[in-house]
């Protein structure tokens, strides 16, 4: 197997069954991983970016049956950042040293185009040497370019899966996989830095499944991915299904890695949920991306995807120097740049 794995290297594609001998039996990890190490490092040395994560909305129209914050989970207590709010996390933010910030949060009707607008606007004309990331879901392509035109710099919307079957056994019927597609390359052609991701272990994920989301990152060429294990939530129908693989999910980090070099990959917080070391890791199987919680301690907890989710109760600047500690533990430095990402 370490044939294959050199092969991905050297042509940084593989054909289907390939993938699925590399991803069923996880051969050579120690091997996958010294060579995923070595081809983060030159692209972007011993550098992990922090990335101030505000989670503004737990509010959501979708349904997923993955999601803690599923539409139908009526335990949930809703909250919505304001406009205040959100910059306070920002001023909080930059004056700790962030220089990106990622704004996630549901599917919520009330952010109507005008108000991202404006909140991206207001987020860039006060910090203009910032990166902003968005995540907030599936929008139209005039409603993505209008972000991208008040400053938006990145966008992330996870593809979840690139198996049609496996993306059913996720969603409810008024959700797509073509549509997730097509907003991708919708955010791709308007200009955004572009990130797409997956979960290892999710209900009826298999070995050609993730086969099948790397043919899909192959061909799609995004800047970033985010993998992290799939953690159950108790208030969704998938509450008794096993969390997924860590190790699977460290080596579809390393495999990535080595098959874009460049790509900007975070060490998650489901990682770090799933296994205490997880966010290290990930980083020594090729990660270099972090993201601290910049949210008001308050509303953490409320932003639930998952059980057990780690640092909903740190302040950030605590939360902060654990993670650089952390990194400099394994011979990492965590850097604030805004970490764009590099031409290879």
């Amino acid at each position: 197997m370490r044939l294959l794995i050199d092969r991905l290297e050297r042509e940084r594609r593989l054909e289907k069954e390939e993938w699925m001998a590399l991803i069923g039996e996880l051969p050579e990890a120690e091997y996958l991983f010294a060579k995923a190490r070595a081809a983060a490092k030159r692209q972007y040395g011993t550098a992990v970016y922090a990335r101030g994560l505000i989670e503004f909305t737990n509010y959501c129209k979708n349904n997923c049956f993955y999601c803690g914050i599923r539409r139908d989970n009526a335990n949930v207590d809703r909250y919505r950042l304001d406009e205040a709010e959100i910059m306070d996390c920002c001023k909080t933010g930059y004056a700790l040293g962030f220089r990106t910030f990622v704004l996630q949060g549901g599917e919520d009707p009330y952010y109507t185009d005008e108000k991202l607008e404006r909140l991206v606007w207001r987020i860039k004309a006060s910090y203009p040497d910032c990166a902003l990331t968005l995540s907030v879901g599936e929008m139209s392509k005039e409603s993505y370019q209008r972000l991208f035109d008040a400053g938006a710099d990145r966008y992330l919307l996870r593809h979840e899966t690139a198996d049609e079957r496996h993306y059913r056994r996720l969603h409810p019927k008024e959700l797509s996989l073509n549509a997730r597609k097509a907003c991708l390359l919708a955010l791709q052609e308007i200009g955004f830095q572009t990130g797409c991701g997956f979960m290892v272990g999710s209900p009826g994920q298999t070995v050609e499944s993730l086969a099948e989301d790397m043919l899909f990152i192959t061909e799609f060429g995004p800047q970033m991915v985010g993998v992290g294990p799939f953690v159950p939530h108790h208030d969704t129908p998938f509450a008794k299904h096993p969390k997924g693989s860590v190790e699977r999910t460290l080596y579809m980090i390393g495999l990535l890695r080595l098959l874009k070099p460049a790509l900007l990959l975070p060490a998650t917080t489901a990682l770090g949920t799933a296994d205490a070391n997880g966010r290290e890791r990930g980083v020594l199987a090729g990660a270099n991306v972090v993201m601290p919680n910049l949210s008001p301690i308050g509303v953490r907890k409320k932003y639930a995807l998952y059980d057990d989710k780690i640092c909903t109760g740190e302040e950030a600047a605590e939360c902060l120097a654990g993670l650089r500690r952390r990194m400099e533990g394994i011979g990492y430095a965590l850097s604030m740049e805004r970490g764009d990402p590099v031409k290879e």
